[in-house]
């Protein structure tokens, strides 16, 4: 990570947590700690934040992605990819996501790049609106900034947007969730920066105590891009309250997405 990444991350960091002599955050054993909500593995993301002086860390074990199209093909890496997440109120957390290693592969015909190192930082902060610890719907806003780091996967310009997750409890093991998200994204072939729209909606199941699993639809659109569906699913096992382990597989739907894709993660807060 770069220096002024670093100082970035910092700076956050300190505004989020406050100068000494500022009042603590509220201790999670003050009162009742609402149970761990993630963003992982599914797309669609939690209206739930991180309980106020907790901390929360969603990762990837591996993220394995292919597709191909005339003679051309794409397959993609990423381990280790980290969601770190504070509680900084009790309705708004701060989270940090990057890709600690990825390596993209392209191959066209006898031809083939490579490219791999650290991703994008991703700043993001969760504001819950209604629904944290009580009720059968919940809703949140969580603006983000991606920052470029220059390494070689890098898309070397700031982009950002808005992402507003929605959650209703339809039995006491059936939650639908919905998602909207607005993507300022850079236009590689035009050098500006396009509009993208992705949307998202999962069903989660409770097969037993321990043992969950969702499936998902999601749409993603762009000014320049062709309409992208896909449809993935997947399985947790809550080994405890706080540990949660995931597996699952991604199918594209139409041509434009991609083809396949399959990965595997853990979530964990103390």
């Amino acid at each position: 990570m770069s220096a002024n990444i670093v100082r970035i991350s910092l700076l956050l960091l300190t505004a989020a947590f406050g100068h000494a002599g500022s009042p603590p955050l509220l201790s999670p054993s003050a009162t009742e700690i609402r149970p761990m909500s993630t963003d992982r593995p599914d797309t669609t993301e939690s209206p739930i934040t991180v309980p106020a002086g907790m901390f929360q860390v969603e990762m990837s074990f591996f993220d394995y992605e292919r597709d191909s199209f005339e003679g051309e093909q794409v397959e993609s890496w990423v381990l280790g990819q980290m969601n770190l997440k504070a509680g900084l109120s009790p309705d708004v957390d701060l989270q940090v996501v990057f890709n600690s290693y990825q390596e993209v592969r392209l191959k066209s015909g006898s031809q083939s790049d490579r490219f791999s190192g650290f991703g994008d930082v991703t700043v993001r902060l969760k504001k819950n609106l209604w629904g944290n610890d009580s009720g059968q719907t919940a809703l949140a806003l969580m603006p983000y900034v991606t920052i470029p780091t220059g390494s070689e996967l890098s898309s070397e310009v700031w982009e950002g947007g808005l992402i507003v997750p929605f959650s209703v409890s339809l039995t006491e093991r059936l939650n639908l969730g919905l998602m909207a998200q607005m993507d300022i994204v850079h236009d590689v072939e035009t050098g500006g920066q396009d509009l993208e729209f992705l949307h998202s909606a999962t069903l989660g199941f409770g097969l037993t105590e321990i043992l969950g699993m969702y499936l998902e639809l999601v749409g993603i659109a762009g000014e320049d891009a062709n309409y992208m569906a896909l449809f993935d699913a997947g399985l947790t096992l809550a080994v405890t309250d706080n540990l949660v382990f995931d597996a699952g597989v991604r199918i594209g739907l139409n041509r434009p997405a991609p083809d396949f894709g399959v990965f595997s993660g853990v979530s964990f807060r103390f």
